[in-house]
């Protein structure tokens, strides 16, 4: 396992983490038992960073992750988000509901203080109000928090976010499907000492190479309900593109994995060949697929020619149906 500094966070974070959104709903049937052998599985093969959320099963995550920290003797990083809990109103976004959303956490995760909290995906305009910058500054201060950062789903959300002295992370979509954020954002986040944390890296399961058309999802998986974005921003599935079009490309991407890896691995590898990236956030819901994710950081760096490839499939494939989206 690689290591990376989380920008001025100071958190030394594993390249591959861990997204803890499928241990808590919306992906489907969740077993708890099942979740704590893939959370033990990643710890063991040297992952230290867990990703989580208030929301993910109304905190069913962030109680599984506590259970699971107990059980572990090494230092464990866990950043959570908050704000998805309210409607999205920036009227909602009090320095009061802030600290109870804290509060509620910190009761979930059985800890005084978080180690990284993020705003989850709010509407830009909270990007526009340095009173909510202070509002979680004041939690740094007063010992609920150790740092804060954003989870933002546009790119220019980034770049207002990192204006902030204090945001010490972001967290964005970036994968093979979703390529704007090397564009501009990872550099500028580079440059202001600002952690990147990448999600949605494997465009929602698309970059395992496993689904057909024929695939069919539970009906509490949002890829199933989300499809055209009925509960929450599309580009939360699938990363946003078109799903047979996207099963056209994986077609093409499968010569492009070397001999010996999964798809899912090179799709991972290829996230972290951008030295903007501090850690990449699959999920895992079962002790191998940890345990593949993990094994992604050792591969060697992908050849000049499938970086080339990859870059050529989006130009051509992709980027009509998401750049500018997002």
């Amino acid at each position: 396992m690689q290591y990376r500094r989380l920008g001025k966070t100071g958190i030394e974070a594993s390249a591959i983490g861990f997204g803890a959104w499928a241990i808590g709903a919306d992906w489907g049937p969740v077993d708890d038992e099942e979740s704590l052998r893939a959370l033990h599985a990643a710890a063991d093969a040297g992952v230290t960073f867990f990703d989580t959320a208030d929301v993910y099963g109304d905190g069913h995550s962030e109680r599984v992750i506590a259970r699971f920290r107990k059980e572990r003797r090494e230092p464990i990083v866990v950043a959570t988000k908050i704000g998805r809990r309210a409607p999205l109103d920036l009227n909602e976004y009090t320095p009061e509901n802030l600290a109870a959303w804290i509060d509620r956490s910190r009761a979930n995760l059985e800890v005084d203080r978080l180690d990284l909290v993020q705003l989850h995906c709010l509407p830009t305009d909270i990007y526009y109000r340095p009173e909510i910058f202070a509002a979680m500054d004041g939690f740094v201060s007063d010992g609920r928090i150790a740092s804060y950062g954003v989870s933002v789903e546009r790119v220019e959300e980034g770049l207002k976010a990192i204006e902030y002295p204090n945001v010490g992370a972001v967290q964005i979509i970036f994968n093979i499907f979703r390529q704007r954020p090397a564009e501009r954002f990872l550099s500028a986040a580079r440059d202001r000492d600002v952690g990147v944390i990448a999600r949605v890296p494997l465009a929602s399961g698309l970059l395992t190479g496993k689904f057909s058309r024929h695939t069919q999802f539970p009906a509490n998986d949002h890829r199933n309900f989300n499809r055209h974005g009925e509960s929450f921003d599309v580009g939360e599935t699938f990363a946003g593109v078109d799903y047979d079009t996207a099963l056209e490309v994986i077609e093409e991407l499968r010569p492009l994995v070397p001999s010996g890896t999964t798809m899912a691995q090179m799709a991972l590898r290829w996230i972290l060949m951008n030295n903007g990236v501090s850690t990449v956030i699959p999920g895992a819901k079962t002790s191998e697929q940890a345990r593949a994710n993990a094994a992604a950081a050792d591969l060697p760096p992908l050849p000049a020619s499938t970086m080339e490839r990859i870059t050529t499939l989006y130009r051509e494939q992709v980027a009509r149906l998401v750049h500018q989206r997002w």
